[in-house]
C-alpha cells in the first residue's frame, strides 16, 4: 500500500513528480493546490475565501483545508493508497492528518522532501508564471511564498524525521533523475 506525502517549497517539482508516481502506482494524486484552483475557478464559497489569501501569497487557513482533506481521503478511490501534494503544510495540519488516518485506518508509508535552492525555485516559478499566464506569480509574491514555506512548512521536515518517515531528495536535477531517485526511495 503506497501512501506518500510530498514536501518541498513552491516550484520544487512536487506536483510533477507526484503525478508520475501516482500513475506508476495507480493511486490518486491529491493536490490541495489543484483542488483550490478548481474551487477558485468555479467561484465556490471555498474558492472565494481561498482566493483572497492566495492573492497575498498567504496560506489558506487550516480549517478550510482540513475539511477538504477529510472529505477527499474518505472517498473510495483512496483505499489502495494516495499521494498528498501540498498537504500537510504545517505541524497542526500534520497532527490533524495523523488523527484522520488513524480514524480511517490508514497510515502514511513515506514522506518525500524535494530540496531545491531558492534562486532555482524563483527562476522556475517566474518561467512557469509566464508560460501559464499566472498573473499572481510575481517575483515579490514568489519570494513571499518561499518565506511562508520556510516559516510554516519547513518544520514538518523535523516532524516527519522524528517519526522515521522522511526521505530527502535533491530536486535540482533532471525530471527523470529525480523520478528515478524517488522510485528507489519507495522501493518501486
Amino acid at each position: 500500500m503506497t501512501r506518500l506525502i510530498f514536501l518541498g517549497p513552491p516550484g520544487a517539482g512536487k506536483g510533477t513528480q507526484a503525478k508520475i508516481l501516482a500513475e506508476i502506482c495507480q493511486i490518486p494524486h491529491i493536490s490541495t493546490g489543484d483542488i483550490l484552483r478548481n474551487e477558485v475557478a468555479n467561484g465556490t464559497a471555498l474558492g472565494q475565501k481561498a482566493k483572497s489569501y492566495q492573492e497575498k501569497g498567504e496560506l489558506v487557513p487550516d480549517s478550510l483545508i482540513l475539511d477538504m482533506m477529510r472529505d477527499r481521503l474518505s472517498q473510495t478511490d483512496t483505499n489502495k493508497g494516495w499521494i498528498l501534494d501540498g498537504f500537510p503544510r504545517n505541524c497542526t495540519q500534520a497532527g490533524f492528518l495523523e488523527a484522520l488516518l488513524l480514524e480511517l485506518n490508514q497510515e502514511c508509508s513515506r514522506v518525500l522532501s524535494l530540496e531545491v535552492p531558492d534562486e532555482i525555485l524563483v527562476a522556475r516559478l517566474l518561467g512557469r508564471a509566464k508560460k501559464e499566464g499566472r498573473a499572481d506569480d510575481t517575483e515579490e509574491v514568489i519570494r513571499r511564498r518561499l518565506e511562508v514555506y520556510r516559516e510554516q512548512t519547513e518544520p514538518l521536515i523535523d516532524f516527519y524525521r522524528q517519526r522515521m518517515k522522511l526521505t530527502a531528495v535533491n530536486g535540482d536535477r533532471s525530471m527523470s533523475e529525480v523520478t528515478a531517485e524517488l522510485k528507489k526511495s519507495i522501493d518501486l
